[in-house]
């Protein structure tokens, strides 16, 4: 969805936010994209683990990655997401964080990988490892 707020505004981004008190991250992330969106989430396939380092900010940011398996409902603009669905080869590459291009193929391709990036500012990419771990087809399934 196109973030019409806060961190990333005005960029197209995956649903997502931060984990409250006593939630599981999965339930965090079903718990996010029903506020963004209005999905019911009920399957997701954890894809990736990336942490994001942003020059002259102590904060490193844990963000864990994953595709919807099963939802219900109808994607439903919100106060801060615009949901809009994107035809594999159309993905807005140029209007969404610089860094979504280098891990996207992975996300697309169903393999599990984890990361580290290193941000100057929001737009300058300075440091980027992406590992594939394994082929993501057998033992990330987080219901």
């Amino acid at each position: 969805g196109k973030k019409k707020r806060g961190f990333g505004e005005g960029w197209w981004n995956g649903f997502g936010g931060k984990v409250v008190d006593g939630e599981t991250i999965v339930e965090g992330a079903k718990r996010e994209v029903l506020e963004e969106c209005s999905l019911n989430a009920s399957s997701l396939a954890k894809r990736g683990i990336i942490d994001f380092e942003f020059v002259n900010d102590p904060v490193i940011l844990q963000v864990h990655i994953f595709e919807i398996i099963k939802f219900s409902g109808q994607p439903l603009e919100s106060e801060e997401m615009l949901p809009k669905w994107f035809n594999v080869n159309q993905i807005p590459f140029d209007n969404m964080w610089p860094d979504d291009k280098m891990w996207f193929p992975y996300l697309i391709e169903k393999k599990y990988f984890e990361g580290y990036i290193l941000f100057e500012g929001h737009t300058k990419v300075l440091d980027c490892k992406l590992v594939l771990k394994h082929d993501g087809q057998d033992d990330n399934s987080a219901e």
